[in-house]
């Protein structure tokens, strides 16, 4: 579903992706892990086309995405829940759920099937976004990203400052849109337990590159943990 081909980015003259490539398969979660500082936001936003990339493709289903904008992705399939969530605060529920669908015709209904995943989101349906805990507004950043129906789901660390009962939530509902084989999951997170948990594919990083990568189950064999503690 995504193939990332030698990519390299700049932030003036740091080097800071440096000839990445890796491919995200259809049903599967890939995890990116690294301590901070090591490029996997970085990573994730030129994914997005946020940050364009210097050198490099980056493939969507077949596709050449490498120089489209954020808007020209979302329309190809891809969806980002970005690092601290940036819900609109002001926002109802619905209203930021029907963000999600902007590009879509003004009658496009807001999914049902994403109350099914978040019910809390169906309770507070009419309550301001920046009246939510952190744990319902990443939950709301995540049905926002999934609104639209992606082929591609990008998170950006979403377990960050939420409380253990939600992460498992978010943990199942990851599951289970990866194991409808209708999107691929690129998940990028500090937490390892939670990694460990979601991952088929894992990648590590360190100063720009992948130093390491391999099969999900195989984390703890292959010392993983180890690296990440380091």
């Amino acid at each position: 579903m995504l193939k990332v081909e030698g990519i390299n980015q700049y932030y003036g003259g740091s080097h800071i992706l440096r000839n990445l490539g890796f491919e995200a398969k259809l049903g599967e979660v890939t995890v990116v892990l690294g301590r901070n500082g090591v490029g996997k936001t970085t990573l994730l936003k030129s994914l997005m086309g946020v940050v364009p990339v210097k050198t490099g493709g980056i493939r969507l289903d077949g596709q050449d995405i490498t120089h489209d904008t954020p808007y020209e992705r979302v329309r190809k399939g891809v969806g980002y829940v970005p690092q601290g969530r940036e819900i609109f605060g002001r926002l109802t529920v619905d209203e930021n759920l029907r963000m999600g669908l902007a590009y879509k015709s003004g009658g496009t209904p807001v999914p049902a099937e994403l109350f099914e995943l978040f019910p809390v989101l169906k309770q507070m349906i009419n309550r301001r976004g920046g009246d939510l805990s952190g744990g319902q507004q990443q939950q709301l950043a995540i049905a926002r990203a999934l609104a639209a129906g992606p082929k591609l789901l990008i998170l950006d660390e979403p377990t960050e400052g939420i409380q253990p009962s939600i992460i498992k939530d978010i943990g199942r509902v990851i599951r289970m849109l990866a194991d409808r084989k209708t999107m691929a999951i690129v998940l990028v997170e500090q937490y390892y337990d939670f990694a460990a948990e979601l991952a088929d594919q894992y990648l590590v990083m360190e100063r720009g590159e992948i130093i390491q990568r391999g099969r999900g189950p195989n984390m703890e064999a292959e010392g993983v943990r180890d690296r990440m503690s380091i």
